[in-house]
């Protein structure tokens, strides 16, 4: 039987390294990007590997995230879950003091809400699956405290949280909170705008890591990396 993962934010950055990883082992994929174009170059790639699905919409809008599941059960049920959308909520993100509150309210929407309300939708299919799991992606500044990224890893800690709740509420899943680390991604480069970020490692480099979590299933919990 074939698995199928739905993965948010998957356009670019690791939501696409994750996606061709999963695509070259047979899994087939409903991926979503706010950008049209983008997601439909990564869908052709994607589509000359696996079965896939491109929904181009924003994970905080209800029908989009309905689309997702919906394609998701027409495709035999999802197996996994990948939360990776997120936002920053400015380019620089703002300080604390200076954060404008409607971008603060969209950074908790996409970063927290979203994926909390998408997990509801799905998990009927992944509670059917002999391997179901949810993969939320973190950050470090999820648990350590870096000036200006104050509304970001506010947001990331909630996820945090809300995925150990899960993981109890949800004994017979496996629910995952991933701090992937700093890559060279557009969302890195949108949170140091105009510096060099060549330094950091491309997504690719993380994904022996995820490949390992899925194939070895551990424990629900947090992770990082390596």
């Amino acid at each position: 039987m074939t698995n199928t993962a739905v993965i948010t934010g998957a356009s670019q950055g690791l939501g696409a390294a994750l996606a061709h990883a999963l695509a070259r082992t047979g899994w087939t994929l409903v991926i979503d990007a706010r950008t049209r174009k983008d997601l439909e170059v990564t869908a052709e790639a994607l589509g000359g590997l696996t079965t896939v699905v491109a929904i181009a919409g924003d994970v905080v809008d209800d029908d989009h995230r309905a689309e997702l599941a919906e394609a998701a059960s027409k495709l035999g049920g999802a197996d996994l879950l990948v939360n990776n959308a997120s936002t920053l909520g400015g380019s620089p993100p703002p300080a604390l003091a200076e954060f404008p509150l409607p971008a603060l309210l969209e950074t908790f929407e996409v970063n927290v809400l979203a994926p909390i309300a998408l997990t509801q939708l799905v998990l009927p299919q992944l509670r059917l699956s002999t391997a179901g799991a949810v993969l939320n992606i973190s950050s470090d500044a999820a648990v350590e405290a870096y000036e200006g990224w104050g509304g970001y890893g506010a947001a990331k800690a909630a996820l945090d949280h809300a995925s150990a709740v899960l993981a109890k509420e949800e004994p017979d899943l496996r629910v995952w909170s991933v701090d992937p680390g700093d890559l060279r991604t557009r969302l890195q480069q949108q949170a140091f705008p105009g510096e060099d970020i060549s330094d950091r490692p491309l997504p690719s480099a993380v994904v022996p890591f995820f490949v390992k979590l899925l194939d070895e299933r551990p424990a629900s919990g947090r992770y990082v990396a390596r």
